[in-house]
Formats: C-alpha cells, structure tokens, sequence
C-alpha cells in the first residue's frame, strides 16, 4: 500500500510541476470564428491504458521471478548450486526490470490523462 501511495504523491507532483506557469488565457478565434485550440481526447484512455502498463510489468516480473525460482529450484536439486544461484539472480534481475519499466510508462500515461482530464472546462 505504501508504494501505491508513494507512486500518486510522484504523478501529483509531476502534475503540479508541469502545469505550473501555463497561461490561462482562453485562445482568440481565429478569421471563420473557430477556435485554434485542438482537441486531444483520450484523457480517461491515457489513464487507462497506464493503469495497465502497471499491470503487464507486474504480470511480467512475477513471472520472471517464479521462472528463475523454478529453475533455481532444479537445479539446487541436482546438486547445481552455482547454476542455481544464477538462474535465481538472473529471474529475479529480470523481474525488477520488468517491474520497474511497467511502472514507469504506466505512470507517465496517467500524469499525461489526468492533466488532461484537468484542464478540461468544467
């Protein structure tokens, strides 16, 4: 729970960052009296879409970490304690890059939604 809160305060300030000093001006129409601002939709999918970034790092480090555990295990078992230790190293290694990256693209897409969804008029 700890690391879920630590991951909100860090998109929160990043939000707080990357929206301070932006003008607040509404746009001027342009000559045919549109708008020259473009939407950019997919706020709620942007948050979405990271939401399950998170979650295919995690699915993808868990089963790294039991991949290597496993062969780590069998090995151990066949009097390979080095090869063990290796593969053990190795799963777990690739269980934190897996895990780590997940998180960070899943993060940066739900800063970038939730500052969009923020600064839409209400």
């Amino acid at each position: 729970m700890r690391r879920r809160s630590g991951i909100l305060s860090l998109a929160l300030l990043a939000f707080g960052v990357s929206a301070y000093g932006q003008n607040q001006s509404t746009p001027a129409p342009n000559e045919a009296g549109q708008s020259t601002v473009q939407k950019k939709g997919r706020s709620a999918g942007d948050i979405e879409s990271g939401s399950g970034d998170i979650g295919k790092g995690a699915g993808k480090g868990a089963g790294n970490l039991a991949k290597g555990t496993g062969k780590g295990a069998a090995d151990l078992a066949t009097l390979h304690p080095v090869d063990a230790a290796g593969a053990v190293g190795k799963g777990g290694a690739s269980a934190g890059k897996n895990v780590a990256v997940g998180t960070a693209k899943g993060t940066g897409k739900i800063v970038k939604g939730t500052g969009r969804a923020l600064k839409k008029p209400f």
